[in-house]
Formats: C-alpha cells, sequence, structure tokens
C-alpha cells in the first residue's frame, strides 16, 4: 500500500511535465556551454588548422563537459585523457597493423587494460574505449596520421577553458541540490506528524522509506559543492560561488548528519506507532520542526529566514528536556524525544551556530 502511494506522484503525467520541465530549465546552462563549446572546437580545427572533417573535435568536448553533476575540471581532464589515450592507440595500431577484426580486438582490449591501469574512475576507461572504436571503425579521414588525435586535443582544450570563462551557475546548483535535501526532510516531517497525530503506522512507516531515500540527495549536494568550488577556483566570473559555496559546504556537511539522526527518529517513530496511539506533544514538536525547515529552505531568496530558523529552533533545544515534554510518556515516546535532541542541535549548526553554541542550549536531563 506504501508502495503504491509513493509511485503515485512518478506516474502523474503532469508531475512528468513538471519534471521535465524543471529539468530542462536547470540544463539550460550546461546546454548552453556543450553548444558554444563543441562549436567552437569544431570551427578551430576546421578553418584555423585546415582539418577537413574534425568530427573528434565536437565530440570530445561534448563527452567531456556532459550533463553529469560534476562539472570539475579535474573530472573534464581525466576524461579528456581517456578520449585522447584511446585514440592516440587506436591511430597507432592503424599506422602499425591496420584495419580489421583482430586489430581492432587488440586495439580496444590493450586501450581497456591501459585506461584502468592509469585510472579507477570507471568514465575514464569507457571514454578511451568508445573513442577507439571509433578511431579503429571509422574510415580515416584525409591528412595523415594522427590527424584524429590532434582533433581530440583541441575538443579536449576548448572543453577545460569552457569550464572557467563559461560555468555553470555552481553556485545555484549547489543551492537546488540542498533544497531537494531539505525538501526531503520536510516530506519526512510532514509524515511523521500526520503520524504522531493520529496514530497512523501507515504514515510512519511511509516517513521511514522517504529518510532511507534520502541518501542520494545528500550525496548529490555534496558533489554539486566539491564541483562549485573548483569551478570557482578556475573561473574569473563566479564571484559569488567563490563568497556562498564555502558556506553551502557547511550546510551540506550539518545536514549529512541531520539525515543520519533523521532515520533514527523515524524508525523510532514506527516501532512506536505499531500500537497506533496518538502523541499531541510529539506532534507539536513535530509541526514546529517542519517550521524551522521551511524557513531554512526560503533561505536562498531571503538571508533573514535563516537568522528566524535559528531562532526557531534554539526555542525548541532550550525545553527540549523529554521528561517535561513527555511527563506521563512512555519509553519508546520518551526514546523519540530524546532523537531530537541531536537532530536539532544538527539544524542549528546548518543554520551558522558553532557546535558548542548550540550544545549549550540543551537543558540538561
Amino acid at each position: 500500500m506504501i508502495a503504491v502511494r509513493d509511485l503515485r506522484p512518478a506516474l502523474n503525467p503532469r508531475a512528468r511535465l513538471r519534471a521535465g520541465g524543471t529539468r530542462l530549465v536547470t540544463s539550460i546552462p550546461a546546454i548552453v556551454q556543450i553548444t558554444v563549446t563543441a562549436v567552437a572546437s569544431w570551427s578551430f580545427a576546421h578553418f584555423v588548422l585546415g582539418h577537413q572533417q574534425p568530427l573528434l573535435a565536437g565530440v570530445v568536448a561534448i563527452s567531456a563537459l556532459g550533463f553529469v553533476g560534476d562539472a570539475r575540471p579535474k573530472r573534464v581532464a581525466e576524461t579528456v585523457v581517456g578520449m585522447a589515450l584511446g585514440i592516440f592507440l587506436a591511430e597507432a595500431l592503424l599506422v602499425v597493423a591496420g584495419s580489421g577484426p583482430w586489430q581492432y580486438a587488440l586495439a580496444l582490449a590493450l586501450t581497456l587494460a591501459i585506461a584502468r591501469f592509469v585510472s579507477s574512475a570507471p568514465s575514464f576507461t569507457v571514454a578511451a574505449g568508445l573513442q577507439c572504436t571509433l578511431i579503429m571503425l571509422v574510415p580515416a579521414v584525409p591528412g595523415g596520421p594522427f590527424l584524429r588525435t590532434i582533433d581530440a586535443v583541441v575538443g579536449g582544450v576548448f572543453a577545460l577553458v569552457a569550464t572557467a570563462l563559461l560555468p555553470r551557475a555552481p553556485w545555484r546548483t549547489a543551492v537546488r541540490a540542498g533544497r531537494r535535501v531539505i525538501a526531503d526532510h520536510l516530506a519526512v516531517w510532514r509524515r511523521l506528524a500526520e503520524s504522531v497525530e493520529s496514530g497512523s503506522s501507515v504514515d510512519a512507516e511511509a516517513a521511514l522509506a522517504a529518510a532511507r531515500a534520502s541518501d542520494d540527495h545528500v550525496r548529490d549536494w555534496a558533489e554539486a559543492v566539491d564541483s562549485g568550488l573548483a569551478i570557482a577556483r578556475v573561473s574569473p566570473f563566479t564571484p559569488r560561488a567563490r563568497a556562498e559555496l564555502p558556506r553551502q559546504r557547511e550546510m551540506q556537511a550539518a545536514f549529512d548528519l541531520a539525515t543520519r539522526n533523521l532515520r533514527v527518529i523515524a524508525r523510532r517513530t514506527a516501532w512506536l506507532e505499531r500500537d497506533g496511539r496518538p502523541v499531541p506533544a510529539l506532534a507539536d514538536l513535530a509541526g514546529r520542526i517542519v517550521r524551522a525547515l521551511e524557513l531554512i529552505d526560503a533561505q536562498s531568496l531571503d538571508p533573514e529566514n535563516l537568522a528566524a530558523a535559528r531562532a526557531t529552533l534554539a526555542d525548541l533545544v532550550r525545553h527540549l528536556d523529554p521528561a517535561r515534554v513527555l511527563p506521563h510518556g512512555t519509553v519508546d515516546e520518551l526514546n523519540v524525544a530524546h532523537a531530537l535532541r541531536p537532530y536539532l542541535i544538527d539544524l542549528l549548526q546548518a543554520t551558522g551556530m558553532p557546535l558548542d553554541d548550540a550544545r549549550g542550549l540543551l537543558p540538561e536531563l
């Protein structure tokens, strides 16, 4: 029943259209970057170097940049080196042994083996193998040996330059990734609030499933921040990213810890609600946590909301003595209240409060 309910939004055509529209809008910087880079690299190889069919200049530029979340110069450089390696080895074998099935098999196996030795990244090996295949199976262009290797180098250089001169709004990418994590927390807390308010074990189990499924978004946020910081270090056009991304890194680290604690809370709530008994005091706490998370989520639009969220959370923490919040609570209810304490400390850190200051707000047990 829970699984069917959770899948409905994915099966809804309107939800798919909204998701597709969002994906398109957020991909516009990458589309512009890849298009400009591919055309520029092909034009340079064709009009400046005089190559008649510089196919690989565009192919390498497109493949190196791609639509992956990790647009760090290091990742782009690794992909470029992998593709250039495959092209060079294939062209060298063509010069020495010609073309044919056994030559292709030898070139591909050799390229894959060397690529795996050089790098542990699967994308590096795949890139090298694909370019080797292009060289061995597509007829050579006029102009002599290793012409396509030069085209690949041109595409790679243009791709690396594009990461600095045409960055993909790294700060916005990190903010979007962070808001997905906050949205996950909000979804879990809303289900938890419904569960403890009505005594619904179904809502509690759904909240637990959602909490367990949030890891990918946490990793995406970390990747977006790391990628953005790497781009900001080499790009002269990202002053906001250089200023804001260190703060995003602190928030991401705090929410990483908070996500782990959220799973503990959801698991204890699911255990608590196996008997289907409402707990109004916990429902009130859950509602206040939802409000604080909504303020954190809004901080990218209004920085004052971060201070408001900090004040809301601080007030919660000051009064979070499980024995006082639940004076007649069962052991299971008190266990949930105890689990809230480290979670709220994590959220306070996400708002910028130092750890010692946040812990100092907790009432003694």
